[in-house]
């Protein structure tokens, strides 16, 4: 895994960065931006395949992006130490839904009837909100610009998520607003890893390759066996790679101009 280097780790000065109250709101900000989510649902009974077809192949591209930014930003001492926690993200994501039960559970079905599935999707949604948060802490490490700049892209990226969570709990027959309300609800992970990570970090800087490493890992993964595949399911290989690659571009380019 090769980064790129724009801070030594041990020049990290943690008395010149937003207290840990900045890094709560502006994580419970992106948090929010997941409600955004049911605005294609509204004067619609259910959403449609094509619909979350889309919306995965979005967050994959802004997830990847998010990625990306981290990996441009990651100490360059310590390869290694942030390969295995990339694996140890990867670990976690296989792990959660191990313990669930949901290792070949479909994330996408609008025709299921048992409702235990809307609480399992609810479920894995904040658990994988995990990674997000850890991201959204570790950019807020490197400069308030920075972190500003992946808060902005977690918070995009919670829309289409947030589209994805409602229509399956809209189908199984939660009105709108319960639905705008949970998808809030699955991200209070997100918040609370963001600043449990920021606090971590900012006392022991050394730990910083792990985090960025753990949330690169996470991000990568469910992009590629699960956001992505299921766009593919739904909508086809071409739309979906189109729109996850614009996306990704998008953050790619802002990166550079947030460092």
């Amino acid at each position: 895994m090769v980064f790129s280097t724009v801070m030594d780790l041990q020049s990290i000065d943690t008395n010149a960065f937003a207290p840990v109250l900045t890094v709560l709101g502006y994580a419970a900000i992106a948090a929010g931006f997941a409600s955004f989510g049911v605005l294609p649902l509204i004067g619609r009974r259910q959403g449609s395949s094509v619909l979350l077809g889309l919306a995965n192949s979005l967050a994959a591209g802004l997830m990847l992006g998010a990625a990306y930014a981290l990996m441009v930003v990651d100490p360059d001492g310590l390869p290694p130490v942030s390969a295995i926690a990339a694996m140890l993200g990867i670990m976690y994501v296989l792990f959660t839904h191990w313990a669930i039960g949901t290792t070949e559970l479909d994330l996408n079905r609008l025709d299921e009837t048992d409702p235990t599935y809307g609480y399992k999707v609810l479920l894995i949604n904040t658990l994988h909100g995990a990674a997000e948060g850890v991201a959204i802490g570790v950019a807020m490490i490197v400069s308030i610009p920075f972190g500003t700049f992946v808060v902005v892209a977690i918070a995009v990226h919670n829309i289409p998520e947030g589209t994805v969570l409602s229509a399956i709990l809209a189908s199984l027959g939660a009105r709108i607003r319960d639905a705008a309300a949970l998808a809030i609800a699955a991200n209070i992970g997100q918040v609370l890893l963001a600043v449990a990570t920021f606090a971590i970090v900012s006392a022991a800087p050394e730990v910083l390759p792990w985090a960025a490493g753990f949330a690169i890992g996470a991000l990568i993964y469910l992009v590629m066996a699960e956001l992505l595949p299921e766009g593919y399911r739904e909508v086809g290989h071409t739309s979906v790679a189109l729109v996850a690659i614009v996306a990704m571009g998008m953050v790619v380019v802002l990166t550079g101009l947030s460092l």
